[in-house]
């Protein structure tokens, strides 16, 4: 299967001005390259066949006969290839010459798209030469290049083979003109746009075009592939340097470099482009008559997907960006915590600190907060509260973590409260299942609460993203607060943004956080080993928090289905996990994640942070009982 992905590519040869059978055998080559590198679709320059600085030479017969000997030529050598191809040529209609994106497939000619936007900077620019269509879609009959009439105009291809494969052209100015015709194309169904172009190099003009080509797939929801004019064509009096570009949604999957006449090649996720556009509610879909659909099919391409897959979605990997981003994030949520307290009015909160990462991170929160209100440290009412798994490590570096931090500290010991809990509802002390664990979360927020009535404050939850997915929380235990300031955190993020303030804080603050980043994550129910280590690691019985992030980015924002996920999830991680392991814990986070909606259903309010949250109000609505047999179906069926 292929996923939905379709590999395309950038192609810039080698070329002559005016030698077309040198253009067209140089053209055949790349064609017969991406072939064999499974391609489904390659697209060439801007009047690639003569060479887009031909000039008035434009205008000679000579010129004109050779390109469509050319393209013949080409159509006639690649006719038994499985791959599209788009080429740019001259294209004489009625007396008036188009500069043109040919489309063809399998020797065959699909369809002719004239461009749309002719620049005319100066004299010898290209409305000298050439003219705009003036209807947007017609016919053309050129018995030198082909016998039946050819669509002609504003043209949307479809693969009908190949789920969500729709495509467009338009012709480099196109692209810088107010509103590019990609954007109409994609309006109206076009999925990926392939660019002919010619654009010529000045200082600072890559990085221009990198964020128009970036900004254009964007905002059309996209797969955008810029193939431009390089070394060969004429330096009179400018340089063209072959930059080719391909991006997806605005992300950059592949580069050439400048002044290197070369193909480049990505693999594009059409299922991911069409679930960004099903889910974006303002892109308005338009059923344009102006445009000719062209409908074909292709043999099957089975190939090796040849991409980045990120191991880790939510964590920037520049380390750079991941600082910024980190900054961003608290204040995110500091920012947010701080309207909530100035609304109810009050200057003390309440956090249960326990020395794992959660209540760590909503700490450093509250205590930014609490810097932008100006408020005073001793107003942050932090409790620790040991019970039976508690270790010293995890109370000793809540304590100090404290202290330097400068809170009001409660250290208030559950032992009893939870043994007498036992007695009240008949339940023995030593069977260590369910009861024996949530019976202490609970006393926890119960204690919690009622001290945040006693200092006129509120409760701050410190639960995270990852574990409301997989509902690894006590109901109205841990899960409950009054203000949630880590609903949207993921467990692989939360460690960077630990990271990042240990990084920025003074050496013994610093060397606090750094232990609590190296401490298992535990929550600490179960009574200690032996030798006083923690017994109970949360990833033994849930899974590796690094899959199950990774399976609810794919799965909440791509919305990809189990199949896809797993086999993007062998990709990823085929150096850290057999593909046994990841197919036990896929399965293991549907269950939790389906069981448990209904922990997710009530949660308390907390800022969103990043484009994934599981918020009832807004972000995610499931019903709790929704049936999880025909995804676990589909789960039974991979290998």
């Amino acid at each position: 299967m292929d996923y939905g992905f379709v590999r395309v590519a950038a192609a810039t040869p080698n070329i002559k001005v005016a030698d077309c059978f040198y253009n067209a055998k140089n053209i055949i080559e790349d064609i017969k390259k991406a072939e064999k590198n499974k391609t489904s679709i390659i697209c060439f320059p801007e009047l690639c066949i003569t060479g887009y600085t031909c000039s008035d030479l434009f205008l000679q017969d000579s010129l004109i006969e050779d390109s469509k000997s050319a393209l013949k030529e080409i159509l006639e050598k690649t006719k038994s290839l499985n791959i599209t191809c788009i080429v740019g040529m001259p294209i004489e209609y009625l007396g008036k010459l188009y500069n043109c994106g040919v489309c063809f497939y399998k020797g065959k000619i699909l369809g002719i798209v004239p461009k749309t936007h002719i620049p005319n900077y100066n004299e010898f620019y290209e409305k000298r030469h050439f003219n705009t269509l003036s209807s947007t879609k017609d016919f053309f009959i050129d018995k030198d290049i082909c016998e039946n009439a050819i669509p002609f105009g504003n043209i949307i291809f479809q693969i009908e083979n190949i789920k969500n494969f729709t495509f467009a052209l338009e012709i480099c100015e196109d692209l810088w003109s107010v509103i590019p015709p990609s954007s109409n194309y994609t309006l109206a169904g076009a999925n990926i746009i392939f660019n002919l172009s010619a654009s010529n190099e000045i200082a600072g003009k890559s990085i221009y075009r990198k964020e128009l080509v970036k900004n254009q797939s964007a905002r059309c929801i996209c797969g955008y592939v810029y193939a431009s004019a390089g070394e060969g064509e004429s330096t009179t009096d400018l340089v063209f340097s072959g930059h080719n570009l391909i991006y997806e949604n605005g992300r950059l999957l592949n580069e050439s470099k400048t002044f290197e006449n070369s193909i480049i090649y990505s693999d594009i996720d059409l299922d991911y482009i069409n679930s960004e556009k099903r889910r974006n509610t303002t892109f308005k879909s338009i059923i344009n008559n102006n445009f000719e659909n062209v409908k074909y099919k292709i043999d099957p391409i089975s190939f090796d997907l040849d991409r980045y897959i990120d191991t880790m979605p939510f964590v920037p990997k520049d380390e750079e960006k991941r600082a910024i981003r980190c900054k961003e994030i608290i204040d995110i949520q500091a920012y947010g915590l701080k309207k909530r307290i100035e609304h109810i009015g009050i200057k003390n909160v309440v956090v249960g600190i326990s020395g794992g990462l959660d209540s760590t991170h909503a700490l450093i929160v509250i205590n930014r907060t609490f810097e932008l209100l100006g408020y005073d440290k001793k107003g942050i009412i932090t409790v620790t509260m040991p019970c039976f798994g508690t270790t010293d490590r995890t109370y000793n570096n809540a304590i100090k973590l404290c202290k330097i931090i400068g809170t009001t500290l409660l250290e208030i010991n559950i032992k009893e409260a939870v043994l007498k809990h036992f007695e009240d509802i008949n339940h023995d002390p030593n069977i260590h299942n369910v009861t024996y664990e949530n019976s202490q979360a609970r006393e926890r927020t119960q204690i919690l609460m009622d001290i945040s009535n006693k200092y006129n404050g509120i409760v701050i939850g410190t639960g995270d993203l990852s574990e409301l997915a997989l509902g690894f929380a006590t109901y109205n235990g841990d899960h409950m607060s009054m203000y949630g300031v880590n609903g949207s955190i993921p467990k692989t993020l939360i460690r960077y943004l630990i990271e990042y303030f240990a990084k920025n804080s003074n050496n013994d603050l610093e060397d606090i956080l750094m232990d609590i980043l190296n401490t298992p994550v535990s929550p600490e129910l179960l009574p200690p080993s032996e030798n006083g280590n923690i017994s109970q690691i949360t990833e033994d019985i849930v899974g590796p928090y690094e899959l199950h992030d990774f399976f609810l980015y794919n799965m909440i924002r791509y919305n990809y289905t189990p199949e896809k996920i797993y086999y993007l999830a062998k990709k990823a991680f085929k150096n850290n996990y057999d593909n046994a392991t990841i197919l036990k814990w896929l399965e293991k986070f549907y269950i939790r994640f389906f069981t448990q909606q209904f922990k997710r259903s009530c949660l308390p309010d907390g800022a969103k942070v990043g484009s994934v949250s599981l918020s009832p109000r807004g972000d995610f609505r499931m019903p709790s009982d929704a049936s999880l047999s025909a995804f676990l179906e589909r789960i039974k069926n991979l290998k």
